[in-house]
């Protein structure tokens, strides 16, 4: 038995009924793409039961309206835990819920307390300019040159709870960067920050561009995750992408840290075809509709990346057998047509496939409007056959 959990970052289908408590109102990610784009390509998403998961929450997706016989069981999910970021959202996936939000920094110069800004320095050796919120492709064009000609790293924050340190790889190797990083780890902890991220970039003042390098060390799990249960139980468990980094490698018998979503379901698909003893679970992250179309605010770049993905999805599919699940779902909102450049809190799709509707296997049809994530994780529990968790509600 083997289980996938696809998660296409960000792919937000509306704003939960909180969202107005985030500034996120209005905030649609799925149905902005599609009502910007004159002929949206979803085809495979389309008959999984894209569309009738939007219908679920009063709204069509333009040319992904729902289907009569959708080939999945198909719903949405509201998150549980306050936040919208990477780290909240996934470790609910894994069946934690967080009742206190990761702390965030202030947007304003100086964000960062002066205590943090001294250790800061004094333990990597290097001045920190920034020191505020800001989009990260904007700050390395306001201090990249700053950076560049030996005044310091560039330090930041955002709307999420994060400490993010870029720096150009020609200055600074990304060795370098990489040990900043883990010093700031260890400096954010007390703070309960979600996350440090390393965040190099190439280029020359006017042209300067972040590169696939990015490294994101995360806080430890709150507590024991879907992962290291699955693996107390002896299910392999494998992590794809950025999975390894959000939860410390923690509870994974493989992690591949490939990078780019081409990369990511290359290695999906490896990981279907392989033979191996074991029930297997592959826990995948498809970042690039985040990090390079969604906080850009690029529409139509976020709908060609998941078409892409949508273009994978049948080969995937392929290597199933009738014992597999293939669960395809996000971790929070990053409306390409929303304000600014943050993530933004919303409603995610679930769609769950398997080619058998056996007892004790998912069934296409309405799976509802659910109120966790932490149902994903029960139900990979309930499909692996493996005690419950404290947190969820089955929908197998």
């Amino acid at each position: 038995m083997r289980a996938v959990l696809l998660i296409i970052d960000s792919f937000g289908m509306g704003a939960l009924p909180d969202a107005h408590l985030y500034g996120d109102e209005g905030a649609n990610t799925a149905r902005h793409i599609c009502d910007a784009i004159t002929a949206p390509k979803w085809p495979t998403l389309k008959q999984l039961g894209l569309g009738n998961c939007a219908e679920l929450l009063g709204f069509t997706l333009k040319g992904c309206e729902a289907v009569d016989r959708p080939m999945a069981g198909f719903g949405v999910m509201a998150e549980a835990s306050a936040g919208k970021d990477t780290t909240t959202g996934h470790w609910e996936l894994a069946g934690i819920r967080l009742d206190q939000p990761f702390h965030t920094f202030s947007l304003d110069f100086p964000s960062f307390p002066e205590d943090l800004v001294q250790q800061f320095e004094d333990l990597t050796g290097h001045r920190m300019l920034g020191n505020k919120g800001a989009s990260g492709t904007i700050i390395i064009e306001e201090l990249g040159e700053a950076h560049m000609t030996g005044e310091g790293i560039i330090v930041y924050t955002s709307a999420d709870s994060v400490f993010q340190v870029a720096a150009h790889e020609e200055i600074i190797p990304l060795d370098e960067l990489y040990r900043i990083c883990e010093i700031s780890r260890q400096l954010c902890d007390p703070f309960h920050v979600g996350r440090v991220i390393a965040r190099p970039f190439i280029g020359t003042p006017g042209n300067l561009t972040r590169t696939r390098n990015r490294k994101d060390y995360s806080m430890k799990p709150a507590g024991p995750t879907l992962l290291d249960h699955l693996q107390h139980h002896g299910v392999e468990t494998v992590g794809v992408g950025k999975i390894g980094d959000i939860f410390v490698e923690q509870g994974l018998s493989l992690s591949y840290h490939d990078a780019g979503n081409e990369a990511c379901l290359e290695r999906t698909i490896k990981c279907m075809t392989e033979q191996t003893k074991k029930n297997r679970f592959i826990f995948v992250n498809l970042v690039d509709t985040d990090m390079l179309f969604g906080h850009r605010r690029d529409i139509q770049g976020y709908h060609d990346a998941v078409q892409a993905i949508d273009q994978t999805l049948g080969i995937l599919m392929d290597q199933m057998t009738r014992e597999d699940l293939l669960i395809i779902t996000a971790d929070h909102g990053c409306d390409p047509g929303f304000k600014g450049t943050d993530h933004t809190r919303e409603y995610v799709p679930l769609l769950v496939y398997a080619r058998t509707g056996e007892t004790g296997r998912p069934r296409a049809g309405n799976l509802g409007i659910r109120t966790s994530f932490c149902d994903v994780a029960q139900s990979l529990c309930a499909f692996f056959k493996v005690p419950a968790l404290a947190n969820g509600t089955s929908f197998i």
